[in-house]
């Protein structure tokens, strides 16, 4: 009986990786908690930043932060209660879950933003604006993708724009930027034009920051 021939060198098949045969590991309790609390920290550092040199951001947060430049009301007593709203649209759109975990990071976030400058010295040398809105559009940038990666938001403008893209078509990218714009046009009714001016880059740096790293398939992990 002849011996067999091993195949040829071009025929053998690559052995499989095993990376590629793992489950993707999903986020437990701990994880989500951990999870949630940087990034309420990072993102009130963030918006806690941006405060320090009257600058906004889009969204609710922008909003409340121009109505607490405008009246001086308090930024969490606005963010808490603009946002209560919405929440009806993300139990139907976004589920229990997720509606939860929003409302909780509204509420820490609002409460750690006006808390911050009592604790922590927030002070840049130079252009003072300038620094704000580089670091607090990068830091509210990443504390919004944390949040999106355990299932939560800081609510608002983002979970309308989502359930008017499910419910009516429109696109939920450009509803927000038009939101964005006539924010800052209305700022400018409040603010110098200099600080709408650095709030646009601060809102720049934080698409920035979601639209390079919150792509799909780039991040293994489920939500």
């Amino acid at each position: 009986m002849p011996a067999s021939v091993p195949p040829a060198a071009d025929t053998a098949v690559a052995p499989t990786s095993s990376k590629a045969s793992l489950p993707l590991a999903g986020h437990g309790v701990i994880d989500d908690i951990q999870g949630l609390l940087l990034a309420t920290l990072v993102s009130s550092l963030g918006l806690a930043v941006l405060a320090h040199d009257n600058l906004l951001v889009g969204g609710m947060a922008g909003l409340s932060l121009l109505l607490h430049y405008a009246f001086d009301w308090p930024f969490s007593v606005v963010f808490v209660l603009g946002n209560l709203p919405f929440y009806w649209l993300s139990v139907r759109r976004m589920g229990w879950e997720f509606t939860l975990k929003t409302f909780a990071a509204v509420a820490a976030c609002g409460a750690l933003t006006d808390l911050l400058p009592r604790w922590i010295d927030i002070t840049f040398s130079g252009d003072s604006a300038l620094m704000s809105a580089v670091i607090g559009g990068c830091l509210t940038g990443l504390g919004i993708l944390f949040f999106v990666r355990h299932r939560a938001s800081l609510g608002g403008i983002g979970i309308l724009a989502i359930y008017l893209q499910q419910s009516r078509g429109w696109n939920a990218g450009l509803f927000q930027l038009c939101y964005d714009l006539v924010l800052m046009a209305v700022a400018l009714l409040v603010l110098p034009a200099s600080n709408v001016a650095y709030s646009v880059i601060a809102a720049l740096l934080i698409g920035m920051v979601l639209g390079f790293n919150h792509r799909p398939g780039r991040y293994q992990g489920r939500c």
